[in-house]
């Protein structure tokens, strides 16, 4: 048996053996490490010691994905969402279900209520309410995640050969505690209200019309573009739960940051946010001052540069 161990071939063996035994059973992890490290060792060793370290990267590279390998140690399909993903997977979609979904029923119900409508209407809305939006939560955090497995199995390229390059950084993803979790319901939460306003149409005339509290006109123009930042904030928000952030990453958040930001400062400006059939028959006619609607754009502004400078802070803690 060959004595090169992981340490002498630097850190590529280490971190592909870590990415390896990490997705098999616990019991069987101490047995596949000793078993991969001496395999690796001995063809490095096999190729001659001229060039170690080339030799390293070509063996790991014909090991193939450390992904599809411990699929094989553990003797089970690669899963849509693995286990490494999975316990964070389900600790969001509770917060969701427990947080957002309850919300969105409660003001459904409210607001049916307040129409006058009978109680077996309002308990109908609101299991409704329930059964849509909650099967969207699901669908669409599911989605997320599968994407987010799928791209930790393709760090270089969609669909690109795998390469000892795409083994991930080991550092440990700093805990961030329920901040994160609250992000992503807070997001959750924005995309739920806009599209069910405009949807249920919650806001009721005394002549009984039902309007829209945004601007029904956004959805052909500036929603689209908001509702894409928001999307693209709860996903950056799920990963920032599972993988260490980085400065790919960051950049990223920077782009959505700037995708929902800078058309909600735009549609503000030009006070185009709200319905304004809802504003006349809410306000009874009163008029918003210019001032305010310039707080709320400088507002907006400023939120959404100070998160992308904290999320470059993040990326260098």
């Amino acid at each position: 048996m060959s004595k090169l161990h992981a340490s002498d071939t630097g850190t590529l063996t280490d971190r592909y053996v870590v990415e390896v035994v990490r997705r098999i059973p616990a019991d069987q992890r101490g047995d596949v490490a000793d078993e991969l490290r001496a395999t690796i060792a001995d063809t490095v060793e096999a190729r001659g010691p001229a060039d170690a370290e080339t030799a390293e990267r070509e063996v790991l590279t014909e090991m193939g994905d450390p992904i599809r390998l411990a699929a094989r140690y553990a003797d089970r399909p690669i899963s849509l969402i693995g286990p490494g993903l999975y316990p964070t997977y389900i600790r969001l979609l509770t917060v969701l279900l427990s947080t957002v979904l309850p919300v969105v029923t409660a003001m459904s119900a409210v607001l049916d209520v307040l129409d006058g409508r009978g109680v077996g209407a309002v308990i109908g809305g609101a299991v409704g309410a329930v059964l849509s939006i909650g099967a969207q939560m699901i669908a669409w955090l599911t989605v997320v995640f599968a994407l987010i497995e799928r791209s930790g199995k393709r760090a270089g390229g969609v669909g690109g050969a795998w390469t000892p390059d795409d083994l991930p950084d080991r550092r440990v993803p700093k805990k961030r505690g329920v901040a994160v979790y609250a992000g992503v319901a807070w997001h959750a939460l924005l995309i739920a209200l806009i599209v069910w306003q405009h949807t249920a149409q919650p806001y009721q005339t005394d002549g009984g019309a039902r309007l829209d509290v945004l601007n029904p006109g956004l959805w052909s123009s500036w929603i689209w573009p908001i509702l894409a930042g928001l999307v693209g904030l709860v996903t950056l928000d799920a990963i920032r739960a599972v993988r260490v952030w980085t400065r790919s990453l960051a950049i990223w958040s920077a782009v959505v940051q700037a995708a929902f930001t800078l058309p909600l400062a735009w549609v503000l400006h030009r006070q185009g946010l709200f319905n304004p059939a809802f504003l006349s028959d809410a306000n009874g006619g009163w008029q918003a001052p210019d001032s305010l609607y310039t707080v709320a754009v400088l507002g907006v502004l400023v939120v959404g540069a100070s998160t992308v400078v904290k999320r470059f802070r993040e990326m260098r803690d």
